[in-house]
C-alpha cells in the first residue's frame, strides 16, 4: 500500500529530492512551499501548495485539507528552512534572527502540531524532521541557523518520547553541506564575512569531512525514505547524520 507523504518545502533542493523518491517508490506526496515558480514546476503527480510553514493559521489549514482528501498521514518531511543573516553576534540583527528561527524551528513544529491530530487518529506515521550538522557542532557567523537547529532536535526527542505510545516514530535528520544553489549563496556571504573566495569555503567544507566531499540532496532523500520504512520500524529519536562524518566542523583553508 502506497504510504501518503507530506514535505514542507518540497519544491526545490533536499525537499522536491524527498518528494521524488517518495514518489519513485509508489507513495502519493503533496509539498508545501512559498516560492510559487518552483511549485508551478513540480513533477506531475506530486501534490504542491501554497502553504506558509511559519503560519499557524495556514498550516492547520491545509493539515484539515490533507485530512479530507485523504483521511489520514503516513509520513510528514519537516523540511522547512531558510539560512538567516551570516553576521558575528555583535552584529546580529533581531529582526533577522526571529526571521530565521520562525522558519527554522517554529514550521517544524507547526508541522508536527497539525501532523499529530492525522496520525493519533490511526495511531501510526513517521515525523522526519530536518536539522542540520550545524545544530551538532555549531557554525561560525550563523548564530541563529545553528540554534534553530539545535532546537529541533530537542523537539524531534520530545515529540519521539510524547507520540511513541501511539506508534508514531520520529527522527531528525543532519544534512552537511548539500550541493545546490542554496549551499552556494552560503558560501558566498561566508566568503565576504571571512575575506575569502567561496571556492576557497566550499574546498574548507569539503575538506572538513572524512570522505572529503559535499553531500547531495538524493543522500539525504535516501535517509528520509529510509526512516519511513518498515526497515527502520524501531529507530525512533534518533539523529541520522548525512555528511560524509563531518571531522572538523569549522574548517580553515
Amino acid at each position: 500500500m502506497s504510504a501518503r507523504v507530506v514535505i514542507t518545502a518540497g519544491a526545490s533542493g533536499i525537499g522536491l529530492a524527498m518528494a521524488r523518491a517518495f514518489q519513485a517508490r509508489g507513495d502519493r506526496v503533496w509539498v508545501t512551499d512559498v516560492d510559487e515558480a518552483a511549485l508551478a514546476a513540480v513533477p506531475d503527480g506530486i501534490v504542491a501548495a501554497r502553504v506558509d510553514a511559519s503560519d499557524d493559521a495556514q498550516m492547520g489549514g491545509f493539515f484539515k485539507e490533507v485530512s479530507a482528501l485523504w483521511g489520514g498521514l503516513d509520513v510528514l518531511c519537516a523540511n522547512a528552512g531558510i539560512k538567516g543573516p551570516t553576521a558575528a553576534i555583535e552584529d546580529m540583527d533581531l529582526a533577522q534572527w526571529r526571521d530565521c528561527l520562525a522558519v527554522n524551528l517554529d514550521g517544524a513544529m507547526l508541522a508536527a502540531k497539525h501532523a499529530t491530530p492525522l496520525m493519533k487518529a490511526q495511531r501510526s506515521g513517521v515525523m522526519t524532521f530536518t536539522s542540520s550538522t550545524a545544530g551538532l557542532y555549531g557554525f561560525p557567523y550563523r548564530a541563529p541557523y545553528a540554534a534553530a537547529k539545535w532546537a529541533v532536535i530537542g523537539l524531534m526527542k520530545t515529540v519521539a518520547m510524547e507520540l511513541g505510545p501511539f506508534g508514531i516514530r520520529a527522527n531528525a535528520i543532519c544534512p552537511g553541506s548539500v550541493n545546490g544553489p542554496r549551499i552556494d549563496r552560503v558560501f558566498e556571504a561566508e566568503a565576504a564575512a571571512k575575506d575569502m573566495t567561496p571556492d576557497a569555503v566550499r574546498a574548507g567544507y569539503a575538506a572538513g569531512t572524512a570522505l572529503g566531499l559535499l553531500s547531495d540532496a538524493e543522500d539525504i532523500a535516501n535517509m528520509a525514505v529510509f526512516l519511513a520504512s518498515e526497515g527502520a520500524r524501531m529507530v525512533s529519536g534518533q539523529v541520522m547524520t548525512v555528511d560524509g562524518f563531518t571531522i572538523n566542523p569549522d574548517p580553515k583553508v
